[in-house]
């Protein structure tokens, strides 16, 4: 069964590595020696969404017949 997850990219003498967690490897069915294959999907921050209310004026109350405690 595929499965993704977040895992960090560690550094190992020269080169770079990722270390796979043993319930992952168990659930996977694949073990030490053992061949996969990895998709590498770089994880970006979204800040599309950032500032969209960038025009937007705060709410003014315009009547002030009431009053609140």
């Amino acid at each position: 069964m595929t499965q993704a997850f977040t895992i960090k990219i560690r550094k190992i003498g020269t080169s770079a590595g990722v270390l796979l967690p043993k319930q992952q490897l168990e659930d996977a069915e694949v073990g030490v020696g053992d061949e996969i294959e990895v998709a590498i999907l770089p994880h970006k921050k979204d800040f599309s969404g950032f500032g969209m209310a960038k025009n937007f004026t705060p709410f003014k109350r315009d009547k002030t017949t009431r009053e609140f405690s």
